[in-house]
């Protein structure tokens, strides 16, 4: 093989001024991070999730409202089917009672997003099925009913 003889000289050299940089390179990783350092990326962290927080938490309650709507309209609906099935318009089931007859999936869920159950109310013509809402006291503005109440029926 033919050997450039100033290849080993250009090496070494370069070894030399590496040296002292790599040296410098160790030592900063060694050191870590000190208090300050630590504080301040706490802070940081901390103020976003302060901002995600800010955003989040409206649109889970609104979330909550929606969940609570469909669940009523779910009920209603199986209300509905099971007085159709049964011939019998005068009676009105209970959410258990439609499980067990399979007008609704054992999996639906019988309460509100806020644990509390459904109230399921026949009328002549109309079901309506209501939910007491994030309050959890009946006859307060936040209740949700399906089908909403007419202005007339509530005044």
């Amino acid at each position: 093989m033919n050997q450039n003889p100033k290849q080993p000289l250009r090496t070494r050299a370069m070894l030399r001024r590496a040296l002292p940089f790599r040296a410098r390179l160790l030592r900063a990783g060694q050191r870590g991070m000190n208090l300050i350092e630590i504080m301040i990326v706490l802070a940081i962290i901390t103020m976003i999730a302060g901002a995600v927080a800010v955003v989040a938490i409206p649109q889970m309650k609104e979330a909550q409202v929606k969940t609570a709507t469909n669940g009523a309209r779910v009920i209603r609906s199986a209300v509905s089917q099971w007085q159709l099935a049964e011939n019998d318009y005068a009676t009105c089931p209970t959410v258990s009672q439609l499980v067990q007859d399979k007008q609704l999936d054992a999996g639906q869920e019988s309460n509100d997003p806020w644990g509390q159950p459904y109230e399921i109310n026949c009328g002549e013509d109309d079901v309506t099925v209501t939910s007491v809402g994030p309050d959890k006291q009946a006859g307060s503005n936040d209740d949700i009913t399906i089908p909403k109440p007419s202005a007339a029926s509530e005044e």
